[in-house]
């Protein structure tokens, strides 16, 4: 651990103040926001805590602008010269790594030119925030004047990863969760790119997502912003989602850098994490988000290692900027700035720019003007600041003279003055429809109960099958759950437009097959059920399972959820629809795992339907679904398993508001299914599952060496590799191209053996030596294939030298361990089918 190092009397104040920020990115004012301190935690042992964290000294530091990261030319068909809004096209086997450095490097020129003009002052405010609510955005950098000639417009930042928040005519995208279940890059990009054309319709610049943290702990309350609880899963939906986003004109915002996976104390705790395990599971989305061009990166609340996250130079400086190449700005979470400092140590823009909210006291601002003026910060670190700001702008596109202004006020969404009502939805609740369906999991289907043919009479049971009593946004920032259950809470939200319920959306289908439907919403009326659907010919019985940002408490969850059961009594209902209905479905809308142990054997539960948080059109895709116009593709994005104890990592709770708990990574590249594997620990249902209404059947797997047209520029290092030996450290080393090309191709056919058209995704497993101290088997790779019954297709994964390496801590660079390398092509991460070997 560092020492702790005191700050001079000069901001001492500012210090306490900063400690006492508000805990949320975007905080609405509301009766059901409470303090994030827990009111149970005085009942928990005491947990383990920090001693002294770091804090950087204030001393002159010197700065070195970076170089751009060295790689060849644009190489077509390989390396293709590629800028925000005209990415490489997306495919089910992507084998093209974009070359966005052209596209930057213009950027920075403009930028460099622009900036030029700007007196410090000018700059430091492209830097600094304007102050909570003191614009009409959630974040604000003020204009500089005149706009129209040597000045600048500024920029609107907001909210949230899955749609324009605080404001009205927005779709209500699924939560990120839902994007990974689908395992489609089709699906993925096409949400980025709807969802940033709603963004650029309303005069946004930068959303504040996607968001990519992992599902480390299973009751993680913002897990479902995320990708789920696999790096190269949440690396694959963060680099399409990005590209998507950005295609349409919108600045993406990789959040929350880096290892905040717990709402609990999350100013307050230090991530103590190696450092191997920091490059091979949370830095590597963040890492392919650079590879997608991401204009911005955000900073998170919590410490890494004892150093708050922004004002961390390992993270920031040593791992983002220089061994990812990242050539975009670093903004902090809101109120997540804990010195002026944090300038020198990458931070470059601090948000929402004042200390506390409505402080009106900032650490950039004057102070950061005093820190240049005075030696401490140098005026080229200030510039470098000031020009990967403007540069991400220009990147964009977004000096167009017909970028739209601004519509809305985010504080004040019902003044007519300060709104403009833009329609900017579209035909985007298509795709929310699509990815509802794609990610809906079919975990259990006994003698076909699904999909529903001739079923004459249904039973609907539980309060998440219908509508919210308040209506679907009756919650601030959706702090509540008495329906149907679509979303989950916190600044990660945005404003349904509407929210068709299974209710309304079976009834609408029963209409046309004529059957009958009835429904019993109470939870807690167990007679009442019991009575509702006795003969029925089937009861479908919703439960489901909320959390969210920690600045929300709902039902005693104060953020991340208290226990892995299903709410309103789930598992009782469940029981008692089962017990009384012998033909019953279950339906599960939940934010992650959740322990079904007691009910999920039961006889008469015939089919279970895992379907999260999908947004708004929750439930006509469940119908699609139900009747098999969508026959089931969704895959777990995590592991259920057996026990809440069976998770190699629980929250840390407890201690004192003075307190940095310690969060020790000890699972260390054990997390998820890699732990189970690991341990011989049986799953429920296993990462990677999910069934179909057909079978498929796997055949005629091979493995070849791709050679490359960059080959010969990259020998050296590409023979220095296949030698065992790691790859230099230097400027985008991590992310070079000889690193990502294609080096292998696993090909393999797929026949559909089942009577209905559908998907199947075939997923890849590397197995590496046991002595690389590697888990048992890693997801590298995932292709979707759809069939007609009968039909045979030959399917690719296609493999880098990156997929199959470790990080090597001594050498700080890449290497690929001695021995055997093997892998395995199957239906999920217990379901192998093909076996090979690499050609190494």
């Amino acid at each position: 651990m560092a020492s702790l190092r005191l700050i001079p009397l000069l901001l001492s104040a500012l210090l306490v103040a900063a400690q006492n920020e508000a805990p949320s990115a975007s905080v609405a004012i509301s009766a059901t926001i409470t303090a994030a301190a827990s009111s149970t935690s005085s009942a928990l042992p005491p947990p383990p805590t920090e001693s002294t964290y770091y804090v950087i000294p204030i001393s002159p530091v010197a700065f070195t602008p970076l170089p751009s990261p060295s790689n060849p030319g644009p190489i077509p068909g390989v390396f293709p010269s590629a800028v925000p809004n005209n990415p490489p096209p997306v495919s089910s086997d992507p084998t093209l790594v974009p070359d966005f450095a052209p596209a930057w490097t213009v950027a920075w020129e403009k930028a460099k030119a622009k900036i030029a003009g700007f007196t410090l002052e000018e700059k430091v405010n492209v830097t600094t925030g304007v102050g909570w609510m003191n614009g009409r955005c959630v974040g604000n950098i003020p204009p500089v004047y005149p706009i129209d000639g040597r000045g600048w417009p500024g920029l609107c930042l907001e909210d949230s990863p899955l749609g324009v928040r605080y404001t009205n005519f927005v779709t209500a995208f699924p939560a990120g969760i839902n994007t990974a279940a689908t395992w489609n890059r089709a699906l993925i990009r096409l949400r980025g790119i709807y969802m940033g054309q709603e963004f650029v319709g309303k005069g946004v610049h930068v959303q504040l997502g996607p968001m990519m943290n992992l599902g480390k702990n299973a009751q993680g309350g913002r897990n479902w912003e995320g990708f789920g609880a696999e790096p190269f899963l949440a690396g694959e939906a963060a680099y399409e989602t990005i590209l998507g986003m950005q295609q349409s004109g919108v600045q993406a915002c990789a959040k929350h850098y880096i290892n905040n996976e717990q709402e609990f104390d999350r100013t307050q705790e230090s991530s103590n994490v190696d450092d191997r395990t920091e490059h091979e599971i949370y830095g590597h989305p963040f890492m392919r988000s650079v590879m997608a061009g991401v204009a911005s990166v955000m900073c998170s609340y919590n410490l890494i290692n004892d150093t708050y996250a922004c004002e961390n130079d390992r993270t920031l400086n040593q791992i983002l900027k220089y061994e990812y190449g990242f050539q975009g700005y670093i903004q902090s979470d809101w109120s997540a700035t804990h010195s002026t400092m944090g300038a020198t140590a990458g931070l470059d823009m601090t948000m929402p720019g004042d200390i506390a909210f409505g402080s009106n006291t900032s650490y950039f601002g004057y102070n950061l003007t005093q820190f240049v003026l005075n030696g401490t910060i140098q005026e080229s670190r200030l510039d470098d600041m000031a020009t990967r700001i403007v540069a991400a702008w220009y990147l964009l596109g977004q000096d167009a003279p017909t970028f739209p202004n601004v519509s809305f006020n985010a504080f004040y969404p019902l003044d007519p003055t300060q709104n403009e009502n833009i329609d900017v939805m579209a035909d985007h609740y298509t795709v929310v429809h699509d990815i509802g369906a794609a990610s809906t999991i079919l975990l259990k289907n006994v003698n076909n109960t699904l999909p529903l043919k001739g079923v004459r009479s249904i039973a609907m049971i539980g309060s998440d099958a219908g509508p919210d009593l308040r209506g679907p946004n009756g919650y601030t920032d959706r702090g509540g759950d008495d329906g149907v259950l679509a979303m989950g809470w916190g600044s990660g939200t945005d404003n349904f437009p509407w929210l068709i319920s299974p209710l309304e959306a079976i009834q609408a289908r029963a209409r046309q097959d004529h059957t009958l439907v009835s429904w019993f919403l109470d939870d807690f009326d167990y007679a009442g059920v019991a009575t509702a659907v006795q003969g029925q010919e089937m009861a479908i019985v919703f439960v489901n399972s909320d959390s969210g940002e920690g600045y929300i408490t709902v039902d005693g969850n104060e953020g991340d959820r208290k226990n892995l059961t299903a709410w309103h009594g789930g598992d009782e209902l469940i029981l008692t629809v089962a017990a009384n209905n012998n033909n019953t479905v279950v339906v599960v809308h939940s934010v992650g795992p959740l322990i079904i142990e007691p009910w999920v054997d039961h006889p008469n539960i015939t089919a279970i339907l895992w379907a999260g948080v999908p947004g708004q059109e929750v439930g006509n895709s469940l119908v699609s679904i139900l009747y098999g116009v969508w026959n089931p593709t969704g895959r777990l994005p995590y592991t259920i398993a057996k026990n809440a104890s069976d998770y190699p990592s629980q929250l840390i709770l407890g201690g004192t508001p003075q307190d940095i708990l310690s969060i020790n990574y000890t699972q260390g590249l054990f997390i998820d299914y890699r732990w189970f594997d690991a341990q011989n620990i049986t799953p429920r249902y296993e990462f990677g599952y999910g069934l179909s209404y057909s079978t498929f059947k796997y055949s005629n797997v091979e493995v070849t060496k791709v050679y490359n047209a960059d080959d010969a520029y990259d020998a050296e290092l590409i023979a220095n590799w296949e030698a065992g030996k790691p790859n230099p450290l230097t400027v985008g080393s991590t992310t070079a191209l000889w690193l990502h090309t294609p080096a292998y191709q696993v090909s393999f056919d797929v026949t559909n053996t089942g009577d209905y058209y559908g998907g199947e995704i075939p997923q890849l497993y590397v197995h590496f030596p046991p002595e690389s101290g590697e888990p048992p088997q890693v997801l590298k790779g995932f292709t979707n294939m759809n069939l007609v019954p009968g039909e045979t297709q030959r399917g690719t994964i296609t493999l880098s030298r990156y997929s199959l390496s470790i990080w090597d801590i001594a050498s700080q660079g890449w290497l690929k361990p001695s021995g055997t390398i093997t892998f395995t092509v199957g239906a999920s991460s217990r379901d192998p089918r093909l076996h090979g070997t690499f050609p190494l």
